[in-house]
């Protein structure tokens, strides 16, 4: 096993977690059963406990572990299986894959995405893990791709489409600027947050033009998360036309988007995968996006 006897190679966060599945898999660690403490874990495979820390989110990730970031030892959940890509929404796949990432020294996260709403919420999560002091990250560096809002989006947009009520336009223009503000400064305020607590965080945001058919989380360039949206007629509470009452839009479930997981670490194909998902979220950061005038 990695890293046990300190004659082979040492273990990783990616290592100790199939070692760790392959017990769950084979029932040596049953549902409900709790596993050893992480300094358990951390001198059984010869690691720092941040590696541990690391290990047991990405646990969590699949669906395998619960309570992973309380202070008693972690359990394995009932009738654990390992989570199939696509089955989990964002809001759950995200806040553990980005608790694991802020286990490394130097965090690097890029976002491409239709609002940073999900980012936001769980970029909260794993603040919280650095204030309790059980990742301590030196660096943490958000890359935000989001579209231009000087342009009318497909979503959300009046299900009658743009131009058929000039005031409910403008309402829904106003409703997406408003979200915007409030997210974008909840994430700048997050940094600024950080880098009180010694952490030398920072967020650059850029915009495209054109309405994302995706969203793209990539994780310290070792993991790549994938939604498509799936745009459909939705009730939505418009601040600004007839007092607020729903209206009907043509928009997206954001943090119900289901995702797809690869992780470089799995598989050759998934490595080339993860590699070609950063490629072109680099190039389109150098090249594409446009800064608000």
């Amino acid at each position: 096993m990695n890293g046990k006897s300190g004659t082979g190679p040492r273990a990783t966060s990616e290592s100790i977690a199939d070692d760790l599945r392959e017990r769950i898999r084979t029932g040596v660690l049953e549902a409900g059963a709790r596993l050893p403490t992480q300094a358990a874990l951390a001198q059984e495979f010869g690691v720092e406990r941040g590696t541990v820390r690391q290990a047991l989110h990405r646990l969590q990730a699949d669906g395998l572990l619960t309570n992973v970031s309380r202070g008693s030892p972690p359990q394995v959940a009932p009738g654990a299986e390992p989570a199939v890509p696509g089955t989990r929404s964002a809001r759950s796949i995200l806040v553990p894959r980005l608790q694991s990432a802020f286990a490394d020294e130097r965090v690097e996260v890029d976002v491409a995405c239709l609002t940073a709403e999900t980012l936001m919420l769980a970029l909260g999560e794993a603040q919280r893990t650095v204030y309790e002091g059980t990742c301590r990250p030196q660096s943490i560096r958000v890359r935000l791709l989001l579209p231009s809002l000087e342009q009318d989006l497909d979503y959300p947009s009046p299900a009658d489409g743009w131009g058929a009520d000039a005031k409910l336009d403008e309402a829904v223009r106003a409703r997406s600027r408003g979200q915007h503000i409030a997210q974008t400064t909840v994430l700048k305020s997050s940094m600024a947050s950080l880098r009180r607590h010694g952490v030398d965080a920072h967020i650059d945001i850029r915009y495209t033009v054109g309405t994302p058919s995706r969203k793209a989380y990539l994780l310290n360039r070792r993991e790549a998360l994938i939604g498509h949206y799936a745009p459909a007629l939705m009730e939505r509470e418009v601040d600004e036309y007839e007092g607020g009452r729903p209206v009907l839009l043509c928009d997206v479930e954001g943090f119900d988007t289901p995702m797809f997981v690869f992780d470089r670490a799995r598989s050759t194909s998934e490595a080339d995968f993860v590699a070609a998902e950063q490629r072109m979220f680099d190039g389109l950061w150098e090249h594409v996006p446009k800064r608000p005038a």
